[in-house]
């Protein structure tokens, strides 16, 4: 039974940073991609990030690239979100979630390609 479970959200600044953390177990994840997404109050939930575990490629939202980065450890099955820079419409909650179907950007920015999800961590960013 895979398990996610997110921490290190939090209230910050804008212009802040935070480290969200996923710890990931239940199985071997060589073969999952592992992402973020993020739902603010009444909006969809969207995809932030996302890494492959055995290959390390990563991927971006437009609306992140170049202030978050993705990272992974793979000795304590941790997978982690930097978040710098962060603005107010950063707020939301965010969710790790694992995948061994999709490959490449397109499916793995998409919601229905994920099997497994933590039950989130909120991040509030004041103005």
């Amino acid at each position: 039974q895979v398990q996610l479970v997110e921490s290190g959200g939090g209230l910050v600044q804008a212009g802040g940073s935070l480290r969200l953390s996923c710890a990931a177990s239940g199985r071997t994840f060589n073969d999952y991609a592992m992402a973020w997404f993020r739902q603010a109050p009444g909006k969809e939930r969207e995809f932030v990030a996302a890494i492959r575990w055995r290959t390390g490629i990563t991927y971006y939202a437009d609306s992140v690239s170049g202030r978050c980065t993705i990272s992974k450890d793979n000795a304590k099955n941790m997978v982690y979100l930097q978040m710098n820079s962060l603005k107010p419409e950063d707020t939301a909650v965010y969710y790790c979630a694992a995948t061994n179907r999709g490959s490449g950007y397109y499916r793995l920015s998409m919601e229905r390609e994920y099997d497994y999800w933590g039950q989130g961590t909120q991040v509030t960013v004041s103005s």
